[in-house]
């Protein structure tokens, strides 16, 4: 039996789909998938996750399930949401699927179906409802076929009058703009990564496996129980904090080294993204200190200038023409072109049901209700040194607010708490 939703998770699952049902024209369908698990190997299959429109939608994370929207001629609107057949055997397996009167209850979608008769009613619905506009969430960043793209032209075979029509676009724009419930999940995905963060600060030692370090943060996650991360943990020490994305986790730390943790728990599929960089025997070198509060201050600057209206592709721009100057300063470089040799990356990305959430990255402007990192960096590999302090911003109308802002990152705040008791 699945757990019930409050009224709260009720309201705003059923407020996203009047959105979608608002946006679409009379005699139009939407239908949007949970997706399907993979197979791993053998009998196994990988972890699944839920399509991240279709939960937004419905609040489910259960794999093989359809919501169908339809907008007829007079405007009415219609949902259905079709579900898996109870299989009592399976069940004893694989554990047992969402019943019918469970669907109804969470979702507040009274006409619940079954999977296997999807075909049957889609073709009813098509041709007595005079349904000629479909709309699918095509969304495809690699060059293969996709479930949705399969049934399109599944669809189109049978239907070759039907126009097919993205729905992705309109739902990312839709899920761009977070509300206070989803602002309330991100910061209790956040609290949890802090307290992740603090037990790796707490217990790190030179001459410790950046696995062991690691394995703190694992600990508090699942004790507090959490089921999944936001993504693979970057634990990253001394000169391997100067690759961008290593997760090989696997080195020994030495003394006076680094260690960059790009860690992130998820709650109820709200991702938290926050990196931490600390030393491992609790005391910065003075260059190390120099160069860590050089990006803090790129950081606080990039903060600030967060609101409404400002570009996106500003951040970035404005945070490499601080760095040149300190990095000239520093003795590192000489021009402000010289700065990617230390900095190759953005400093800002969307944040929510997925960790790279949708939204248009150095598009546009910031609007309020926008939820995106803040995460300078700097990677100075001939001396070993590998800096990103990260933090998660909710866009205000004003300004913004720092939803991270308790996860201490002033650099005598860390070394305190790695002190604490000594």
């Amino acid at each position: 039996m699945i757990n019930k939703f409050s009224d709260t998770e009720k309201n705003f699952f059923k407020a996203n789909r009047k959105k979608l049902s608002d946006i679409m024209p009379a005699g139009s369908m939407a239908i949007v998938f949970s997706g399907e698990k993979r197979k791993k190997i053998g009998d196994e299959y990988y972890p699944f996750t839920p399509n991240r429109n279709f939960y937004y939608l419905t609040g489910i994370g259960e794999d093989g399930i359809l919501l169908v929207t339809v907008k007829y001629a007079d405007g009415n609107t219609e949902e259905k949401l079709f579900i898996n057949r109870y299989d009592e055997k399976k069940a004893k397996w694989t554990g047992e699927v969402i019943l019918e009167g469970e669907a109804r209850e969470n979702t507040l979608i009274e006409d619940i179906n079954y999977k296997d008769k999807l075909e049957e009613e889609l073709s009813s619905i098509i041709f007595n409802k005079r349904i000629n506009t479909l709309f699918l969430d095509l969304e495809n960043r690699d060059f293969v076929p996709t479930l949705e793209s399969i049934f399109a032209k599944k669809m189109l075979l049978n239907y070759p009058y039907l126009e097919i029509k993205n729905l992705h676009f309109p739902l990312s724009a839709f899920r761009s703009i977070k509300t206070e419930y989803e602002k309330e999940c991100l910061k209790k995905a956040i609290d949890i990564t802090k307290e992740g963060i603090y037990s790796m600060m707490r217990n790190s030692k030179a001459g410790m496996y950046e696995y062991e370090i690691e394995a703190y943060f694992d600990f508090e996650l699942k004790r507090r129980g959490v089921t999944d991360y936001a993504f693979k943990t970057i634990a990253a020490s001394g000169v391997n904090a100067t690759v961008l994305h290593y997760q090989e986790n696997s080195c020994k730390t030495e003394e006076d080294s680094l260690i960059l943790f790009d860690v992130g728990a998820q709650y109820k599929y709200y991702n938290a993204d926050i990196t931490r960089t600390f030393p491992v025997n609790g005391k910065f070198t003075e260059r190390q200190r120099y160069i860590y509060d050089i990006v803090l201050e790129g950081q606080r600057r990039i903060i600030d200038s967060i609101k409404p209206g400002v570009e996106f592709a500003s951040l970035n721009e404005n945070l490499k023409k601080y760095y040149a100057k300190e990095l000239t300063k520093a003795g590192l470089i000489h021009s402000e072109k010289e700065v990617e040799k230390y900095y190759f990356h953005g400093v800002s990305h969307m944040l929510g049901l997925e960790t790279h959430d949708v939204g248009r990255h150095n598009e546009g402007e910031l609007k309020e209700g926008f939820v995106l990192t803040v995460e300078p960096g700097l990677y100075i590999k001939e001396e070993g040194i590998g800096i990103r302090i990260e933090d998660d911003v909710f866009v205000t109308a004003a300004g913004c607010e720092v939803l991270s802002k308790d996860i201490v990152k002033e650099a005598k705040d860390i070394e305190d708490i790695m002190n604490e008791g000594i």
